[in-house]
């Protein structure tokens, strides 16, 4: 009986929300003019020195993202000589791959690599619930059809989660943030060899 009650208990926790599992207090929801403020601005340049690694291979170089319009980046990454590593288009709902070198031209790794950079440069998502825990505020958001939890404190994003199953998937990281624009970005994978490393020159 013991046993039955301790297994009932651990799938009920299993089962539950991420919300639950962190303990949020639900809040009305208030829209805010930027969820997520990072790679707004048109008229600055993103920067960063990149560090990927990817199923047992590293990559390093240079990592600049644009804002080229409503909803339209790009992303551009190339090595230290000027030698294009991949090169994406963001439009919408639209992607674009113009460009990726062959040891990373693969559907699974693009695919991935397109939800994380449209993670980071996506201003507005599509706004759930609101919660808030101790002095953070948290937006649970739906982008790609996957649930992100956006922590914000004394007005700061500092972190975003997607989650899947109730369970965290997906971290992004940041920090040395400076108004509009953070000097560090870390994109950790929980269950997939895959982290991305971002310092802003």
């Amino acid at each position: 009986m013991r046993y039955l009650l301790i297994s009932l208990s651990v799938f009920i926790l299993s089962c539950s929300s991420y919300p639950k599992r962190q303990q949020f207090e639900q809040t009305e929801i208030t829209k805010s003019s930027h969820i997520n403020p990072y790679f707004s601005d048109p008229a600055e340049d993103y920067v960063y020195k990149a560090d990927i690694g990817v199923f047992k291979k590293n990559f390093s170089g240079i990592l600049i993202v644009k804002k080229l319009g409503q909803n339209k980046h790009r992303v551009v990454f190339t090595t230290e000589m000027g030698n294009t590593i991949f090169d994406f288009l963001f439009l919408t709902d639209d992607f674009n791959v113009n460009y990726i070198v062959p040891d990373m031209d693969k559907k699974i790794l693009i695919r991935i690599l397109e939800k994380d950079f449209k993670t980071l440069i996506t201003e507005n998502p599509f706004l759930k619930n609101s919660f808030k825990k101790n002095q953070e505020t948290i937006s649970e958001c739906l982008l790609h059809n996957s649930k992100h939890y956006y922590y914000s404190e004394e007005q700061r994003l500092y972190k975003i989660i997607r989650t899947a199953n109730g369970k965290e998937k997906v971290a992004f990281l940041f920090s040395g943030i400076d108004r509009k624009k953070a000097t560090n970005i870390k994109i950790s994978h929980k269950k997939l060899d895959l982290n991305i490393l971002l310092k802003a020159i």
